[in-house]
């Protein structure tokens, strides 16, 4: 099991994970990159255009390795 951090920006503006989550099975990823943009966006409800924003998945030493955009229900 590794621990990932999830980090969410639009490139002026992030939500960092400071603590991380861990993930079993490297296929998880891209599902937890959507919760975490669920729970920003309803965090962040007063905006609006999405489209600049974006998780990125670190492993604990900062290696990039998932870049997933936010995907609007609207």
């Amino acid at each position: 099991m590794a621990r990932y951090r999830f980090h969410a920006t639009n490139g002026y503006e992030c939500v960092f994970d400071a603590r991380g989550r861990d993930i079993r099975l490297p296929e998880r990823l891209a599902r937890r990159a959507g919760e975490v943009a669920r729970e920003v966006m309803h965090a962040l409800e007063d905006r609006e255009d999405w489209g600049e924003w974006h998780v990125s998945v670190h492993d604990l030493t900062g290696r990039r390795v998932l870049v997933q955009p936010f995907v609007s229900s609207s």
